[in-house]
Parts: structure tokens; sequence; C-alpha cells
């Protein structure tokens, strides 16, 4: 049994399918709900980690960026960053030089590249020019987070696994002897409950971990901080690579980057402090800092919080021995275990399959011994020779990313229109009748927020086209029109809360 259907808990999921057992994911609320949906989108080697010392951690992040990019092409995407260089402010020319050089050195081939002061402004010529020197720039990758971990279940499932949204874990049952028996689930829809027998327990919740498992080390606990993003329309700024700079303030990394049609600046790092199963916020001090920030790297473009169109803030299960200054705790994960209960947490989205081969690996010895230890191997490619009809091979390459071999379930829809764009984003109305037919959408908010994401992109969440999208969902969806009014009032209400623009008529959010 996997508690937990974040990025971790879907890695271990997908893994231990392709190891030939049978597997159940259980997860609280909806799939990638927590802190997987909510990242800054980036599958990175972790350069800024060098500056650390973490040489092993950014050499095993970049081995893993590299096998991302080859396995799923179209969902994990190679992206450029830019960083420019200022005689008086953030890092120098020479350092840039000596971290990129070892940071290309563990990838096995160059990763940067130098530009002048004039290529840089062909590059983006509204950049602060006070003491510009130059610029580097280096190679990463990102992804749609909530995807992925949907890509993983569904790869998971379609191999013979169970995965279960909105299904609680209430308790943990072990024998006279304390190992782990069974798990009692709660269906938080139907209040039907169940009790799975079971010799193994991977527990995969991120920042609420300890929930089941406190940290068998004194002084050595999870500490949730947030990091936070706001999300500008495209044509703010029309970008084709990241912007990383330092903040003016602390001099934190700071980044802006094109996604899904969008722009999203982040990120903070602060404690979390409140309830870890309400959904966290931006709040207006982590609004006016990253605010501050992108005015002082593009002054001349005058960009506010009253051209954001939505933001996002997800926790980061940072494990701490003592408190440092947040920026500088450690992104390293951590695996107990505890008589049929192994936990797994910290880490990075980069890193999520290394971190379910650790946790499958202590879970071992309460494993049956005749099944294999590795998996199969490569998953099975979908066929992109598939012609079902004239769609563009961008769309294509989108779709198979996303979805593997259900997309050539999408791809058999003859409607030519449904292959069209959502308004300015990249999703198409495809889309959102495939994850109405075969997602386990439970709410409108699944659907907008993280199986599509247009709620995340569009002015008030996507409001102007509910109407359109529940005519669209309606034969898959069992809701009578009470239920459709109701979602959308719920839904809306939600993304004002929690999504919206940072501004001072939200003060009430809690």
């Amino acid at each position: 049994v996997v508690i937990g259907g974040g990025v971790t808990g879907a890695g271990v999921f997908h893994e231990a399918v392709n190891m030939g057992l049978k597997t159940i994911l259980l997860e609280a609320k909806d799939f990638s709900w927590g802190t997987s949906s909510r990242s800054s989108k980036m599958v990175h080697g972790g350069l800024r980690y060098l500056k650390q010392g973490k040489f092993l951690l950014t050499r095993s992040a970049v081995k893993e960026r590299e096998h991302l990019l080859k396995t799923y092409p179209g969902l994990v995407n190679p992206l450029n960053f830019l960083m420019p260089i200022y005689k008086d402010h953030g890092p120098s020319k020479s350092s840039m030089k000596i971290g990129l050089s070892i940071y290309s050195f563990l990838a096995g081939q160059k990763q940067h590249k130098s530009f002048t002061k004039n290529q840089t402004l062909e590059f983006i010529p509204q950049i602060r020019m006070d003491n510009l020197v130059s610029s580097v720039g280096f190679k990463d990758a990102q992804v749609d987070d909530s995807r992925l971990v949907l890509r993983l279940i569904n790869d998971g499932c379609l191999t013979g696994g169970t995965a279960l949204n909105y299904t609680k874990v209430i308790g943990i049952e072990r024998d006279r002897q304390g190992n782990v028996a069974a798990v009692n689930a709660l269906d938080t829809g139907t209040g039907h409950k169940a009790e799975l027998k079971t010799k193994a327990v991977i527990n995969a919740t991120g920042a609420w971990a300890e929930h089941f498992h406190p940290s068998p080390e004194k002084n050595h606990h999870l500490r949730p901080l947030r990091g936070s993003h706001l999300i500008f329309p495209k044509s703010v700024l029309p970008l084709d690579r990241v912007i990383s700079f330092a903040h003016p303030n602390d001099l934190r990394p700071i980044f802006m980057f094109p996604w899904n049609g969008c722009n999203i600046l982040g990120t903070t790092e602060v404690d979390h402090e409140n309830n870890l199963d309400k959904e966290p916020f931006v709040s207006d001090d982590e609004a006016s800092y990253l605010i501050d920030g992108l005015q002082f790297i593009l002054p001349g473009l005058d960009i506010s919080l009253k051209d954001c169109v939505a933001s996002i803030a997800g926790i980061r299960p940072i494990l701490s021995k003592k408190k440092k200054k947040a920026s500088r705790e450690s992104r390293e994960n951590v695996v107990w275990e505890e008589k049929g209960l192994v936990t797994v947490t910290g880490g990075k989205l980069t890193t999520f399959r290394i971190l379910a081969l650790d946790a499958l690996s202590a879970a071992k010895k309460y494993l049956p011994k005749h099944l294999r230890t590795k998996p199969r191997g490569k998953a099975q490619k979908p066929d992109m020779n598939l012609n079902f009809m004239d769609i563009p091979e961008v769309t294509r390459q989108r779709l198979y990313g996303r979805y593997g071999q259900m997309a050539g379930e999408i791809l058999k829809n003859n409607d030519k229109e449904n292959f069209s764009t959502i308004a300015d984003t990249s999703s198409l109305w495809v889309e959102i009748s495939h994850a109405a037919k075969h997602e386990n959408i439970h709410n409108l908010s699944d659907l907008m927020l993280r199986r599509v994401r247009i709620g995340l992109f569009l002015p008030h969440g996507g409001k102007a086209y509910l109407d359109k999208i529940e005519k669209i969902c309606k034969p898959f969806l069992s809701w009578d029109k009470e239920r459709w009014a109701n979602e959308k009032t719920i839904y809306i209400n939600l993304w004002q809360k929690y999504y919206s623009p940072p501004k001072a008529e939200n003060s009430d959010r809690k």
C-alpha cells in the first residue's frame, strides 16, 4: 500500500507495479493536490546546490533530468536559462563560470554558454542595463508537475495497479509483534471504510509524513516551507527562456519563466505555519517580495500585481536538524523504516524516481522473495505513427507526453475543432472531455486546477468558460443541473480565496 498521491507516491506506485507487486495507492485528497501541483515546474540539475557543496545531489539530479527528458518527451521539455551578470549585484562572472563548469562536468556535456552585454539585450531588451556586464545561459528542463503525477499513476493502473483519490488512510494496524498487518481506509465521499491487509506500507505523504511516522532521529523533523508564485499572461513579456536573477533584498535566486502560454514568477521560501490540510496561498508579503524582484530586473516594464492573473503556493517537505535560514536548508531525502512501515520524504521533484527506488529497497524485506527486485525496464512507448488526423506534430507530442498510451484514445476523436487550444493557453478542448471520462474527477477544481490547469492561466479562474466545460463534460460526469451549479460556485469561491492574485480585497484568505 502506497500512501500519498504526489510525485513521490506516484513514483513508488509506478516502480512497484513494474516490479510485479500487487500495489494500491491511496490519496486523501486529489492526485497531486499538494506540493506536486504547486511546484516551480522545473526538472533541473540543482545548480544552486553546488554552492552548498552538494555535489552528489547535483550529479544525481542531472542524471535524472536526462532520464526524464528521454522517457517523457512532450511532458518534460528542455528549457534555456539566462542569468544576467552585474558589476554591483549577484554572483560574479568568474564564480558563475566556475559553478557552471562543474555543472557541465557532472552532466558529462557542456551545459552553458556566455553572452555579451549586447547579446543579452537582444534576448531581453527590457532587462536592467545599469552595471550589466554580460550573461550566462545554461540548460535545464521543465514539466507540467501535475500531469507528470497523473502520467505515472495512469501508466501504473494500465499495468495492473490500483489508485484511488479521495481515499484517506485513517489507521495502520499492527500484529502482536508490532509488524504492519493492515491499513484502514476511508472513502471521504461516501463514508465507506475498508481494511486492506498488507505487510508493507510506504508512506510518501511529503510534508504530512510525520503524521504516520514521527521522525526516529532526535531534533530532526520536517519543516514545512512555502514556495509561492505569481502567474502573468504571456502578453506582459513574451519569453522563450527563463530569466534567472538574484533578488535585490537577499540575493536569493528568483526566476520568471514561460509555461503553458503564460509566465510564472517565483519563488519564495518562508515557514508555513498554517494548517497543512488547508489550501496554502500567497501572502501579501510574498507577493510584494516577488514584484520587487521583477521590477528590479525589468525596470522599464512597470509590471505590477494588477497584471497578475493567478497565484499558487506549495509546501516543501524540508528535513531540518536545526533551523537555518530557509533558503539554506538541504533538499536531501530520508527513508525511515519501522516493521513494515517505510517512510520516504524530502528530496525534490527531479529526483522522485531515486526516492521511489530507495523506499522500495527498504521495503524489500517485507515483500515475497520470488518477485522482481528491479523494474521491468522502460515502459512501452506509445506508437507515434498513429495516423488518425492531420494534427500538428507539437500537439501529438504534447498528448503523448501527458497521456502515454491513452493518447491514442484522444486522437480517435474525429472533430478537429476539439484539438484547438483553449483561449491563449496550450491546453486543448479535447483534454477536457478525456479528463472527465477517464481521470477520476470528483470536483470541478480537480479538472480546472490539476487535470487541464486552465484555472491557473485564464482570468478569474476560467469562469467565462465554465458553461461550455459543463456541456463538454455532461456525457461523462453524472452531475445533475443542481450539482453543476454547486460545483461552479464552490470552485469560483475556492479560486478566489486561494489562487487569485493577492490583493487587499483578498485579505479574508485564511
